[in-house]
């Protein structure tokens, strides 16, 4: 059964909670950050960064501000442009899911960074590999929930059955309809579904996610298979110039 992570903006305090506690679990270190404005740090997703809280100033119509929260990280889309562009097989599919990331294989072709259409995949410049949310795959097979999920203090993130969170994120939204806030369900059935799902309290736009996001490979593999083609020539013109000299060696 599809398992996946359900993400309830309107539930989040923006604690960070999330932030350090997949820091912890996967030993990622920590990153210099600088004051840009807001409490929101660091910057962007990055290799030592799996998960982190943005932070979203919004103007209501009657002109009040207010703090969005959402806990961002990898969405393991169903259609996963990074898995398609892969050429070692460093990433894999779980048989739950997630999309998992085997840095033993992965050659630092940066494909998987170019194609993903939310910006999550980062290339590690001190190993030389690709870096993501992995889902904790260690944890979920030991029936233990992500470590994002387990600190999480006010249930803003769920992990589950995907049916079961669908349903659960329904009813949130019903409830939220109910108070008079236009909430939207985002995952459902974006890149044929999602196992990060979100309700969000605006448009999707508003926390940088796209409204549309696209199946990446159409941009991407043109470049991949133009780098394969010229590193076939490479090798059999050395393979030609290797030949050459032993022959004139032989004369």
């Amino acid at each position: 059964m599809a398992r996946a992570i359900l993400v309830d903006t309107s539930k989040c305090i923006g604690c960070r909670g999330c932030q350090v506690a997949c820091k912890q679990w996967h030993s990622l270190k920590a990153e210099p950050t600088t004051f840009w404005g807001t409490y929101e740090n660091p910057r962007d997703l990055s290799a030592k960064t799996w998960r982190k809280v943005k932070f979203v100033e919004t103007v209501a119509q009657d002109g009040a501000t207010r703090w969005r929260f959402l806990s961002d990280a990898c969405k393991h889309c169903t259609d996963a442009s990074c898995l398609a562009v892969c050429p070692t097989g460093a990433l894999l599919r779980r048989p739950w899911g997630a999309v998992d990331l085997n840095q033993d294989v992965c050659n630092g072709c940066r494909y998987c960074v170019a194609a993903c259409p939310f910006g999550v995949v980062t290339f590690n410049e001190e190993t030389g590999r690709a870096d993501k949310c992995i889902l904790c795959p260690d944890r979920v097979e030991a029936g233990l929930d992500p470590a994002c999920v387990s600190t999480c203090p006010t249930g803003a993130l769920t992990f589950g059955e995907r049916d079961d969170l669908l349903a659960r994120a329904k009813r949130r939204l019903a409830e939220l309809q109910r108070r008079g806030e236009r909430p939207q369900l985002y995952g459902e059935r974006e890149l044929s579904g999602l196992h990060a799902l979100y309700v969000l309290q605006e448009a999707p736009e508003a926390y940088g996610l796209p409204a549309r996001p696209r199946f990446a490979t159409a941009s991407v593999l043109p470049g991949s298979l133009l780098s394969i083609a010229a590193s076939a020539v490479m090798g059999v013109a050395a393979l030609v110039a290797f030949r050459e000299r032993r022959a004139r060696k032989g004369e």
